[in-house]
């Protein structure tokens, strides 16, 4: 309640529908990102797999999964682009101030954006159209365009929280901007390795939780086996570097922002010997409510010493830090985030111990019932973990520089309003439709493996890729394709 009296009192009412907006779309994308991101190097590991084993599984799977990849590439686009126009619509002050200065970052993520739709144009037809080695080097630089957009898309962000490359002049605007000092801030080392593999681990667990599902419910064949193991493998290897990327980037906003930093352990007032509270509660009062207390647990984390000195959320004035609530959020997003990575961490664990000594997948349920709802747990993760950065950021849009009330648009409230009703209606729209086709898919590729696997062209629905001919129409161009790549 608290939060929402200093919310009316003290920020334009224009503010809290366009915060609305902007986290519901952000948080309706990042579900995308993960497989926009990895889905093409997990396919092309498999792609490479069946190449060099001539296995007609691992390419059966591939072939499918690029469809996956395009098909959500194409929802990306959508939800995507509504986040760019929403830059400029929801926050004229930031872009109109600082858009010469980070909008690099997005010069760079459309330019990505760009290649990697021609580069999935190209390797979903090339399945029935080039030759196999051809086919397969075509696809190589498709995790590279994605890494790129990633790269666009984090300096962005990372400039905001540690904004540098300008100086002002005496009316406040940017000046002498240098590009490479507002593209590579302190921030944005840890925040894109950090990103770039949680988006590895989400992907890995997300398609692996597919496999384990059809596992658990008697699909126990080569082709649900080496569909979770390739994907749920390279998640298990990047889960304890995630964790160690994770406590770094950690450490840096300690050092960078330690305000934020206040607010993701709720540290009051500076002082050593600090608690770590495990989803406690901020009052106003700067007492913690609930959660569990660890004595001098946060110090250690910071500085490896008790005697580590924490800064505290009352160094700088009420206006320049997060409200108790915002600290909260924060706060549970930070341990949720933490929390759901240690438990994925366990998971890795038990499959590297159950690989190493028994060189065999796992055979408890339980394992796969893990491994199930282990893609829903990363999407949490990463979910928590853009909470705690845009979050734990407020109030500034650019970190002391630009308070997030400055940047918002004077469009009337109830207006934005009535975009962010028609906004969701579109989502739920474009997400609904997201499954159907996917929905109606998996049917198809069902059907065809009922039937003992595709054997033609004509008889194989993966072969037909969207928008473009039929099998049946060329059903010989279609022949020398499988024939050429050495499969049915």
């Amino acid at each position: 309640m608290h939060f929402t009296v200093m919310l009316s009192a003290d920020v334009p009412a224009q503010l809290l529908p366009a915060r609305s907006q902007m986290a519901f779309t952000l948080a309706s994308h990042i579900i995308l990102v993960p497989l926009g991101v990895a889905l093409p190097l997990i396919t092309l590991i498999m792609h490479g797999y069946g190449l060099r084993r001539g296995d007609e599984t691992a390419l059966l799977l591939a072939r499918r999964w690029s469809a996956v990849m395009a098909v959500q590439f194409a929802i990306g686009v959508v939800t995507g682009t509504v986040l760019s126009f929403e830059f400029g619509l929801l926050w004229p002050g930031m872009m109109g101030r600082w858009g010469d200065v980070f909008g690099i970052g997005f010069g760079v993520e459309a330019w990505a954006f760009f290649l990697e739709a021609v580069l999935v144009a190209i390797y979903l037809y090339g399945w029935r159209r080039l030759p196999a080695r051809t086919h397969f080097l075509l696809g190589l630089p498709l995790p590279l365009a994605a890494l790129l957009g990633a790269f666009g898309i984090l300096a962005a962000n990372s400039w905001m929280n540690t904004p540098r490359g300008f100086t002002l002049d005496p009316a406040g605007n940017p000046v002498d901007v240098k590009i490479w000092k507002a593209v590579f801030t302190p921030m944005f080392g840890p925040q894109y390795w950090h990103f770039v593999v949680a988006m590895l681990v989400t992907a890995g667990y997300v398609v692996a939780g597919v496999y384990a599902v059809g596992w658990l419910r008697g699909r126990r064949d080569r082709y649900h086996r080496l569909g979770f193991t390739i994907p749920f493998t390279l998640a298990a290897v990047c889960t304890p570097v995630q964790f160690v990327l994770g406590d770094s980037i950690a450490r840096q906003v300690f050092h960078k922002q330690p305000v934020k930093f206040a607010a993701m352990e709720i540290v009051w007032k500076t002082d050593t010997h600090v608690p770590e509270y495990l989803f406690g509660r901020l009052q106003p009062d700067g007492t913690v409510k609930g959660g569990i207390r660890i004595p001098q647990l946060d110090s250690i984390l910071a500085g490896f010493r008790p005697d580590t000195k924490v800064t505290g959320l009352t160094s700088v004035p009420a206006a320049d830090r997060p409200t108790p609530a915002e600290a909260t959020i924060t706060h549970f997003a930070f341990d949720a985030m933490a929390v759901l990575g240690s438990l994925l961490l366990l998971l890795a664990l038990w499959y590297a111990l159950v690989l190493l000594r028994h060189r065999r997948l796992p055979a408890s349920p339980w394992f796969y019932r893990g491994a199930a709802c282990a893609g829903v747990a990363s999407v949490a993760a990463v979910e928590c973990g853009w909470i705690t950065t845009e979050v734990g950021r407020q109030p500034w849009i650019v970190y002391q520089n630009m308070r997030v009330a400055e940047a918002v648009t004077s469009t009337r409230s109830t207006s934005l309003w009535i975009m962010f009703g028609v906004v969701v209606a579109v989502y739920v729209l474009v997400f609904g439709s997201l499954l159907v086709v996917l929905l109606k898919m998996r049917a198809r590729w069902r059907i065809a493996d009922e039937r003992g696997g595709p054997r033609t062209p004509g008889d194989a629905p993966e072969t037909d890729t969207p928008y473009g001919p039929r099998s049946g129409a060329g059903s010989a161009g279609a022949g020398n394709a499988s024939s050429a790549e050495g499969r049915p």
